[in-house]
């Protein structure tokens, strides 16, 4: 039985190597029909149809942008015609201070629409990924190091309801993974 970590830590999951995509692909899709929540693959590089083979639903990540691209126009609105139209109606020029003051005002409004929405999109995607994490239970494991060039690997943490350390190890037997090792916290 392998381990890594310090024993006396509690278990942080079980993972294993798989020796293709092909192989993690397939792995992955009977992971997700076995029913279980808290896992994840590994890969060197992305793998086409991963996220529905891992069952994974559409990303919440293009609401959150939408909405900070939209709350940074209306800020520009706000800011543009509140001022220009209603707190400081000053006519300078002929220049209207209605609705036709639009194509001066367009720049900024424009600027701010995508300088927020790339703010939320970059903060929005650290949150949601739990970054940043300076380490992580896999990396005491000597063969992850590998998932950067060529290997392919799966880990199903302890915190799965189906999680059993024997019963999630046979699994991962049956499906054809190689070098189980059970990872310990830090």
């Amino acid at each position: 039985m392998n381990a890594v970590g310090n024993p006396t830590a509690p278990v942080y999951g079980i993972a294993a190597e798989f020796s293709c995509a092909r192989d993690l692909y397939h792995a992955a899709e009977k992971i997700r029909d076995a029913g279980f929540e808290k896992w994840d693959v590994f890969s060197p590089f992305p793998i086409h149809g991963m996220d529905e083979a891992m069952g994974l639903k559409k990303s919440i990540l293009g609401k959150f942008v939408f909405l900070g691209g939209l709350t940074g126009f209306l800020t520009a609105v706000t800011l543009e015609f509140g001022t220009s139209s209603f707190l400081y109606p000053l006519i300078v020029a002929g220049k209207p201070t209605n609705l036709y003051t639009v194509p001066a005002f367009f720049p900024v409004m424009f600027e701010l629409t995508i300088l927020l929405s790339a703010f939320t999109a970059v903060f929005g995607m650290l949150i949601l990924n739990g970054l940043p994490r300076l380490n992580h239970q896999l990396f005491n494991w000597d063969r992850f190091k590998k998932v950067t060039e060529d290997k392919f690997f799966v880990a199903i943490e302890a915190q799965d309801p189906k999680f059993s350390s024997r019963s999630v190890r046979d699994f991962l037997e049956s499906l054809g993974g190689q070098n189980i090792t059970t990872i310990h916290g830090d």
